[in-house]
């Protein structure tokens, strides 16, 4: 395999922390050519161009600009939230093969990715994303009737509503597998890091709405599945890490040998599924929502909820409370304009709802 030349935007994070160790372990397939940050580990990142000697590196949303527009092989986007979308959009515009961790850059930005985007230049780096497109590999897109996205639940699966009133955001991070950030720890909580999946499987492989399931696996030893159209579900199953994804994301259509450690068969194991309890975390519905509606309708429940995490962990809304905010503001958003989505369409949208989360937040429901 020749050699690639990665560029790697949110290097201090959980997905780029890990992909360095794959190119660490695999100097012969990766080689870093660009490092970017959010500014918040400003000494990790200097330690990690020490370490790789990249031709460029900077922090914030314009270096990651630049460094996605760089001539490379492979730009994975770990960055976490709407800033990813502009780099994500000059990856693709550049002709790199896109390693997409940041989900919320594909949501928001709908056609204007995908229209972007030629075939199989974007690579899913979402566990359950990459396990869809492994088990893709076991049919042709006609044969697909169906795709189940399983969900740990997260850490307060089995609750009612009135015992999620007072959950702590401590309890909320304590998630039961990953180890994530904190924008995502608290969006597999409330069930929204789902709601933005099955968007984001909707645009990333173009099925149906009502025709992408989720299901409750707790263990998430399997990571999802494809059901074709004899019956048959093919699933990708592995150990509840990151691993597998990075690395085929920086190798694609190739494995890297040893990125993973296997499971351990000659060990019992009980493997449970549950339906998703929509009344308690209707994230997923309001997700669903969005998704067919279109247009900016995306943005706006993705960035509610941002604004609804950050003032869930400032002590400003209680955990119930985040799912009730989005769904207002989607109210408040109305139907989405039929006219050519625009990159400033998206950013005025996410601005717009932001400030509207914020308004109800605070409790001023006044009409805008």
């Amino acid at each position: 395999m020749k050699q690639r030349d990665v560029v790697i935007l949110g290097s201090t994070g959980s997905i780029g922390t890990q992909a360095l160790d794959l190119v660490r372990a695999n100097p012969d397939r990766f080689r870093v050519v660009g490092l970017t940050a959010g500014g918040g580990r400003a000494d990790l990142l200097e330690q990690q161009v020490a370490e790789f000697g990249p031709a460029f590196s900077g922090v914030g949303e314009e270096a990651s600009v630049e460094a996605a527009s760089m001539a490379c092989d492979v730009v994975l986007n770990g960055i976490t939230g709407a800033v990813g979308l502009r780099p994500t959009l000059a990856a693709l515009e550049a002709g790199s093969t896109l390693a997409l961790a940041n989900k919320e850059s594909l949501i928001i930005g709908g056609p204007l990715v995908r229209d972007l985007a030629r075939p199989g230049q974007i690579v899913p780096v979402d566990s359950e994303h990459s396990a869809i497109a492994q088990s893709l590999r076991a049919g042709s897109r006609g044969e697909v009737r169906r795709l189940v996205l399983t969900a740990s639940g997260g850490p307060f699966r089995g609750r009612t509503r009135a015992e999620l009133d007072d959950v702590t955001p401590d309890q909320a991070l304590a998630h039961p597998n990953f180890a994530m950030g904190r924008v995502i720890t608290t969006n597999s909580a409330t069930l929204v890091n789902k709601g933005l999946e099955v968007i984001e499987a909707h645009l990333l492989f173009d099925v149906p709405f009502d025709r992408i399931d989720v299901v409750v696996h707790p263990q998430q030893l399997i990571h999802s599945m494809v059901e074709f159209v004899d019956g048959a579900v093919v699933a990708q199953l592995g150990l509840p890490t990151m691993l597998v994804p990075i690395s085929l994301g920086l190798g694609w259509p190739d494995r890297v040998p040893d990125a993973e450690t296997p499971i351990d068969w000659t060990k019992a194991a009980d493997w449970r599924f549950e339906p998703l309890d929509d009344e308690v975390f209707p994230a997923v519905r309001l997700a669903r929502r969005a998704g067919e509606a279109g247009g900016t309708a995306p943005a706006v429940y993705n960035a509610a909820n941002e604004e609804c995490v950050e003032a869930f962990h400032a002590g400003g809304l209680r955990f119930g409370q985040v799912a009730e905010t989005i769904a207002g503001v989607l109210d408040r958003h109305g139907v989405p304009s039929e006219e050519k989505l625009t990159v400033d369409d998206v950013l005025a949208a996410d601005t717009w709802a932001r400030a509207e989360a914020r308004r109800m937040i605070r409790g001023d429901l006044t009409a805008p």
